[in-house]
């Protein structure tokens, strides 16, 4: 044996001998002294200091030797330490790149107290919009569990003693069942009509926990996988169910069986929890604060008590006496600001191409089970800090007309499911009752996003009935300078981005839901299958910011009028109404209501994002995008798949795709137009003729430069003549391999031409 090693008779003997051995290394590099203890003469403190005594016999010769090169390396981490010092307290002067240093230090924002966060729990749980068995943060301390109408029916459990806190009241986390049982479908094509997917069922349901099992990337599921299950599960692999393993795990879409009757639960004004002490006050010590382990808002007053409306009842979708539940408007909205594009164009053919808009029908018939969806767009006129004219209905309608991208969606076959309204800032926030009468002591700072104001003072007083409008005026006699911040409408290119409608967008949304209900889409979208069964989920949600357990709000759900709204918006106005999605994430955390706003996987809407931040790579799924821009540029190596599989290979299982921005770049270079067939060949006509012209125009500059061999741009009125023989040369056919972007504009034109049937299968009748 090796003489080395120890040899202990027992544990605790090998115990005594580590303890020894580190004692003895303790006593090498430490050394005690006695202090005296004040009023104690009889006693002395003894304390261990540092022994430098080792470090002088053995370095300090050494160390003597090495003294130059020791103070270079010393000199270059002073440096070092410096220049990350200066970088760290100038950083960076975008304001979206601030929040990537994470919120750990940031200031409370939380201005309820906890009475309110549990009205507000109870009032959400009561009216059906927490479809969820995830249990409520402990931090609101319920005393009584909450009857939940969205969820089956389950028995009451009992914590056991040993687990309750030794002198506290029980705080219950839990939320107990007591609405209609749920059936899981299995969706799928029955042969031998398997080449399109079927619609799903009328009043369906998605379980979205059931989905957070599958795909929460923070519990590490891929994206890839987290596609096949909602592939599967929605019937979306039609005709190609390859797998043959048991897939029941993966049925996630339910319906609520109407027959079992659903108990209603009135809303407590006055709750318990507002009476009872939150722990039993012990013999000789002060009742305990109510809001103890709650952060307030640095120099903000609690909020009064929080008024909300008459709770609602949840019905099954089929104890409804119509389609539509009148409490669950499904209506889809989309804001947009400046000339009408092929972006705002593609995210409408989209709609028409995946939602059971019934244009597929005759006439939509009056007993349909199916309640038809409907989209409204937005259409914020001019400058985003500018007032509206008058008449700014009449000069939208007549732009929209005017424009070849939008003017198809003026037909009378679309007029039931695509509408435009107008958006006027002033009107819209009067129209929330929680802020109407203080908002406008912050319209000077009304673009605030994240922290970050840009201001806009008002330059002279309005004429017209917007004279609230907190956005700045402009004279008729002054000339605005269109690249200019505050007068930008749209963003032409990476460079000339309209910040000021990006900021007015993250209100407007979360306007747009508490007053009207359903959900909120951002433009750069473009819907990739039926949203039926999320339109069955009544709770609110958004989704999760790539790898931050933060929100992104390109898509928000958000019930009309609901607690939940009202808790955003009175915190949002004591926080300058800022409604960036990472202050909405302060907002919630900092309340404990996260799970009132549920935050749903990437993968549903947003697949790519992962990728592009270099995550997932290992096994990404169809098709492998590395950065945003490969939607418009597909690289060489990856440019096959768009042509070969078109629609059905692109993210299949997604519910949309968000391109993020790119509002300068065009879906389809070769034909920037919309081709839509000879039904509207006029405004093709006219996109054609202005597409011609500005390649003609910039074809003449560039010869131009090249004949005077210098910078300076010439100007060249091109003949008739002229202009002819020059658009020959100008014509551009298509890509050898076509991009993705192009695939997804020819796919919805090809169904609106009557070339193809969309997605479902069904052929569009005029």
């Amino acid at each position: 044996m090796n003489g080395d090693l120890p040899s202990h008779s027992s544990a605790i003997e090998e115990k005594l001998e580590r303890q020894h051995r580190s004692q003895a290394s303790l006593s090498y590099w430490t050394r005690p002294v006695s202090l005296p203890i004040p009023g104690v003469r009889t006693r002395r403190l003894r304390i261990l200091v540092p022994n430098a005594g080792p470090f002088n016999r053995l370095h300090v010769g050494r160390m003597r030797r090495k003294r130059g090169p020791l103070l270079i390396t010393l000199a270059c981490l002073a440096v070092f330490f410096t220049v990350v010092l200066v970088t760290k307290s100038l950083g960076h002067s975008d304001w979206g790149d601030q929040w990537q240093q994470g919120s750990s230090v940031e200031p409370s924002t939380l201005v309820f107290k906890r009475m309110d966060l549990q009205r507000i729990w109870k009032w959400e749980v009561a009216s059906g919009h927490y479809p969820s068995t995830q249990p409520i943060p402990a931090q609101i301390r319920l005393t009584k569990p909450l009857m939940n109408p969205a969820t089956p029916h389950q028995p009451p459990s009992v914590k056991p003693s040993r687990y309750r806190q030794p002198g506290a009241l029980d705080f219950v986390t839990e939320i107990r069942g007591a609405g209609p049982k749920r059936v899981y479908l299995d969706i799928q094509s029955k042969p031998p009509n398997v080449d399109y997917p079927p619609r799903p069922v009328p009043g369906s349901v998605a379980d979205l926990d059931h989905i957070m099992k599958h795909c929460d990337f923070g519990k590490g599921k891929y994206v890839r996988d987290c596609l096949e299950m909602l592939r599967l599960g929605g019937g979306l692999d039609n005709g190609e169910r390859i797998r043959r393993d048991d897939t029941v795990d993966w049925r996630y879409i339910y319906v609520e069986q109407a027959d079992n009757e659903t108990a209603t639960y009135q809303f407590e004004d006055t709750t318990a929890e507002e009476q009872a002490p939150l722990f039993r006050k012990p013999a000789g010590r002060k009742v305990e604060d109510p809001n103890e382990g709650l952060l307030k808002k640095k120099g903000a007053e609690w909020e009064p008590k929080v008024v909300l409306s008459p709770t609602l009842q949840h019905r099954p979708a089929q104890s409804l006496p119509e389609a539509c539940d009148p409490q669950n408007p499904r209506v889809y909205h989309m804001f947009w600001t400046g000339p009408f594009t092929d972006k705002p164009y593609l995210a409408l053919m989209s709609f028409l191409y995946t939602q059971n808009t019934g244009i597929h029908l005759d006439e939509w018939p009056h007993d349909s089970k199916t309640c038809r969806p409907q989209f409204w767009l937005w259409i914020n006129p001019g400058p985003a800090a500018a007032v509206p004219n008058p008449n700014a209905v009449r000069d939208m309608y007549d732009q929209l007309k005017s424009s070849p991208w939008a003017s198809p969606f003026l037909h009378p076959r679309f007029k039931d499911v695509i509408q435009f309204k107008l958006w006027n800032t002033t009107e819209q926030l009067d129209g929330i009752p929680e802020i109407k009468d203080e908002w406008r002591a912050l319209q000077e700072s009304l673009f605030n996003s994240g922290g970050h104001i840009i201001s806009v003072k008002q330059k002279a007083p309005p004429t017209t009935a917007l004279s609230g409008n907190a956005s700045a005026t402009t004279t008729t006699t002054q000339k605005a300078d269109e690249d200019d911040l505050l007068n930008r409408t749209g963003s032409k290119s990476s460079s000339s981005y309209d910040r000021l409608s990006v900021i007015l967008s993250d209100m407007a949304r979360f306007i747009l839901c508490h007053r009207f209900g359903g959900i909120y889409l951002d433009a750069d979208t473009i819907l990739l299958r039926d949203w039926e069964e999320l339109w069955g989920w009544k709770g609110a949600f958004a989704y999760r910011w790539s790898r931050l357990e933060k929100y992104n709000t390109a898509v928000l759900r958000m019930n009309k009028g609901s607690a939940l709204g009202t808790f955003l918006f009175r915190t949002a106005l004591k926080n300058g109404l800022d409604f960036h999605p990472m202050s909405v994430s302060r907002y919630t955390a900092d309340a404990y209501l996260e799970g009132l706003l549920l935050r749903l996987p990437d993968a549903l809407f947003d697949a790519a994002w992962l990728n592009t931040e270099n995550y997932q790579r290992d096994r990404p799924p169809q098709p492998y995008f590395t950065e945003f821009g490969d939607f418009f540029d597909t690289p060489a190596q990856n440019s096959a798949a768009p042509h070969a599989l078109g629609f059905r290979g692109f993210f299949r299982g997604s519910y949309s795709y968000h391109f993020h921005n790119f509002w300068w770049k065009p879906f389809d270079p070769a034909r920037n137009f919309p081709d839509l067939g000879l039904r509207f060949k006029a405004g093709e006509d006219i996109a054609r003729a202005a597409l011609r012209e500005e390649k003609l125009k910039s074809a003449l500059a560039a010869k131009s430069k090249l004949a005077t061999g210098t910078n300076t741009v010439v100007a060249v009125v091109p003949t008739p003549s002229t202009f002819e023989e020059e658009l020959a040369d100008l014509t551009e056919s298509d890509k050898v391999d076509l991009d993705w972007s192009i695939v997804m504009k020819r796919t919805f034109e090809a169904y609106i031409r009557g070339e193809r049937p969309n997605m479902y299968g069904e052929w569009i009748k005029w």
